[in-house]
C-alpha cells in the first residue's frame, strides 16, 4: 500500500510513529505538508501537486490536519477523495468535528451523553440563553478551540454575561455549557480506531486548574474504559463520520458524558501512558479498510 501522512511537520511524534508502523509493515509512504499541496479542479479531472512535482498513485492518506490549517487542508484531503484515495477520516468529518457546536447537535441527535449546552446570537437573549442552562459554574467555549484553549469557567452569572458579552464583541463563535463537579478535573480519552476502543487515558487536570488537557499541565495514567463508555466513545466517532478519533469523556452521575471528538488526537500521550501501540492499530486499520474499499470499487 502506498501512504501519504498530510502533516506539517514530519519529526512531530505522532506523524513519526506513524511512518515507523507503516514501513515496519511493509507499505510505503510519504509525509506531505498540506500547505504545499495544490490542485487543479476541472470536469474531466482532478489533479494534485506537491512541491512542482505530481502527487498521484497514493492508496490511502492519513490526516493530521491542525486547527489552524483545518480549511485548507480538508480541501486537500477532499481532492485526494476525489481521486480515489481511502482516508480513514474523511474531510467532511473533519469538518463536523471541528465545529464543536455541529458535533454536538450531531451527538445529541443520536442520543448520545452531553453536558447540557445553549447557544445563542442577539445580545438581548443572553439572560434567558444562561437561563436555559442553569446556575453556575458555566464552561464557555470557542466552537474552534482546540488543546483546552478557548475554555474558560465562570463561577457567577454575572462572569458568564461578562464573558459572553466579550466573545460577541470579538465575533467569536462560542457555546455555553454546564459545569459537572462530580467529575472532579478529570476526564477519559478514548482512542477509537475502527469498531474498537484501543487505549484508554485519565487525564487528571493540575490543581487549580479545571481544564484535563495534557498541554494544560493535566497528568495522564493508564485507566480501563467501562464497557459503557467504550459504546458511547465508538458511537460518537461513528455518528461524526471518523474512523479514528479521540473521544474525550466525563463520568458523571448520568452516565458518561461527551466534552469531545478529536480528529486528530495525539499519540505521545496515550502511547506514553497506556504502553500501546496505537500507530501500529491505525495502520492495520488503514489497510483492512483499503482493501475492502478496494474491494466494493
Amino acid at each position: 500500500m502506498k501512504l501519504a501522512i498530510l502533516s506539517r511537520n514530519a519529526s512531530l511524534y505522532s506523524t513519526r510513529r506513524l511512518v515507523e508502523a507503516a514501513r515496519l509493515r511493509g507499505h510505503s509512504v510519504r509525509v506531505l505538508d498540506p500547505l504545499r499541496c495544490y490542485m487543479r479542479i476541472a470536469p474531466e479531472g482532478f489533479a494534485m501537486r506537491y512541491k512542482g512535482r505530481p502527487a498521484a498513485g497514493y492508496d490511502a492518506v492519513i490526516p493530521r490536519i491542525g486547527a489552524s490549517i483545518t480549511r485548507y487542508a480538508s480541501a486537500v484531503l477532499r481532492q485526494f477523495e476525489l481521486m480515489g484515495c481511502y482516508t480513514p477520516n474523511p474531510s467532511d468529518a473533519i469538518l463536523r468535528a471541528r465545529d464543536k457546536l455541529r458535533a454536538h447537535q450531531l451527538l445529541a441527535a443520536q442520543g448520545i451523553g452531553l453536558p447540557a449546552t445553549v447557544f445563542g446570537d442577539n445580545p438581548d437573549d443572553t439572560a434567558d440563553l444562561l437561563s436555559l442552562l442553569g446556575p453556575p459554574p458555566h464552561v464557555v467555549k470557542l466552537s474552534e478551540g482546540t488543546q483546552g484553549a478557548g475554555v474558560m469557567l465562570t463561577e457567577k452569572l454575572s462572569a458568564s454575561r461578562a464573558v459572553v458579552e466579550t466573545l460577541r464583541g470579538l465575533y467569536a463563535n462560542f457555546l455555553v455549557q454546564e459545569f459537572v463537579a462530580e467529575a472532579g478535573g478529570a476526564d477519559l480519552r478514548c482512542f477509537v480506531v475502527g469498531d474498537r476502543v484501543v487505549a484508554a487515558m485519565r487525564r487528571q487536570a493540575a490543581e487549580g486548574e479545571f481544564r484535563s488537557n495534557l498541554h494544560r499541565g493535566g497528568e495522564g495514567s493508564p485507566a480501563e474504559a467501562s464497557a459503557e463508555e467504550q459504546a458511547v466513545a465508538v458511537r460518537s466517532a461513528r455518528a461524526l463520520g471518523l474512523g479514528v478519533a479521540g473521544v474525550d469523556l466525563i463520568r458523571s452521575v448520568r452516565g458518561p458524558l461527551v466534552l469531545e471528538v478529536n480528529s486528530t488526537p495525539g499519540l505521545e500521550g496515550v502511547e506514553t501512558a497506556c504502553r500501546v501501540d496505537v500507530a501500529g492499530a491505525i495502520i492495520d486499520h488503514v489497510d483492512s479498510q483499503y482493501s475492502l474499499y478496494k474491494t466494493m470499487g
